[in-house]
């Protein structure tokens, strides 16, 4: 019984659900990201290297005769690279957008100790010296 306590207060904390959220989220960002990269960002880049499309980039690899070559295929590890270079800059503008709208956290000023306090203390300083 103690172990499920346990599992209960850790899973209930403030960081795990923040995290499950960003999870889910990071679920749902990623066909976005994907859908850009493949449709905004790489076909300009392709063009701009003389039509080349990376996600058909390969090294093919022989196998003998009459068979078909295995494909190293690259270009998608090109693509998904640039995926996840997209969305990290992403989540970091998200990051610094929310950091930037959370107000800092203020320290209490201090308080003045009560008139009382501060004749006690110069009555012990001035005792002190005696």
């Amino acid at each position: 019984m103690g172990m499920l306590k346990e599992f209960r207060d850790f899973a209930v904390k403030g960081n795990v659900i923040d995290l499950a959220v960003g999870v889910i989220m990071g679920a749902a960002f990623a066909p976005i990201v994907s859908a850009l990269v493949e449709n905004i960002i790489m076909p300009p880049i392709g063009f701009a290297m003389a039509g080349v499309d990376f996600s058909a980039l390969a090294y093919g690899i022989p196998t003998g005769e009459g068979n078909e070559p295995v494909l190293i295929k690259y270009g998608v590890f090109l693509n998904a690279v640039i995926k996840f270079m997209i969305t990290a800059f992403a989540i970091f503008l998200l990051v610094k957008a929310v950091n930037s709208v959370k107000k800092p956290v203020e320290a209490p000023a201090p308080v003045s100790p009560p008139a009382s306090e501060i004749y006690l203390r110069e009555i012990r300083d001035i005792l002190a010296k005696v």
